[in-house]
């Protein structure tokens, strides 16, 4: 699937409120859906690839020789998961952020759904 269809199928997920697939060595969306007023994506998208560098920084420092497969910031009302791409090697520096409304969504699901459009999606 391409970036359009993946950004479609993930706002198709339970509770989902905005989508990006972000390049984390620039911090640049390939893509958004949703968002708004209080969700600007490409301000999120840019400060999430700070979290994300933060944590393959430490993880390099432990030597710890494992990858990331999600991160999961956990807010009141809302569930922020950053989602790394794996696979191909041009996929190596991409991710996917997706923000759930913590009352509408379920978690579970919502992990296994971008876990698929991840296994899909044609860069």
């Amino acid at each position: 699937m391409n970036i359009d269809i993946a950004m479609k199928e993930a706002m198709a997920i339970s509770g989902a409120v905005g989508v990006a697939l972000v390049d984390y060595d620039s911090g640049m969306s390939l893509g958004t859906s949703g968002g708004g007023d209080w969700l600007n994506l490409e301000v999120a998208a840019a400060g999430n690839t700070e979290v994300v560098r933060s944590k393959l920084r430490v993880m390099q420092t432990l030597g710890l020789s494992d990858t990331i497969e999600d991160i999961l910031i956990t807010l009141h009302r809302q569930y922020h998961l950053i989602r790394l791409m794996s696979g191909m090697k041009s996929r190596g520096s991409l991710f996917l952020y997706l923000v759930l409304e913590r009352e509408s969504s379920n978690l579970a699901l919502a992990r296994h759904h971008l876990k698929r459009i991840e296994s899909e999606l044609q860069i």
